[in-house]
């Protein structure tokens, strides 16, 4: 079920890394080189998989940029923040 924003904002509170717009919440992490940040994404990956949820990402050298929405809701939804907790605790791990 889609989230409303106020509900959306609240949650955000939990994820100073990540800002709602467009529809979507959205992220960017910097790594030490291309190749942590790809680490990251392949351990991304298979959280992905196991959640049956995918984001829109986009990688360039050091940087992941991160866009999550539940397109059959058209928006935000729960399954969103749960796939964000499941980066950060990957992306805490890179560090």
């Amino acid at each position: 079920m889609k989230l409303d924003k106020d509900t959306i904002e609240k949650k955000l509170l939990q994820f100073p890394d990540w800002d709602y717009y467009d529809n979507a919440i959205h992220s960017e992490f910097e790594f030490d080189n291309f190749k942590d940040c790809f680490s990251a994404m392949s351990r991304i990956a298979f959280e992905c998989e196991a959640l049956n949820h995918h984001p829109n990402w986009s990688n360039s050298y050091n940087i992941l940029k991160i866009s999550i929405s539940t397109h059959s809701a058209k928006g935000v939804t729960l399954k969103d923040f749960e796939l964000a907790e499941a980066i950060e605790t990957i992306v805490e791990v890179e560090d």
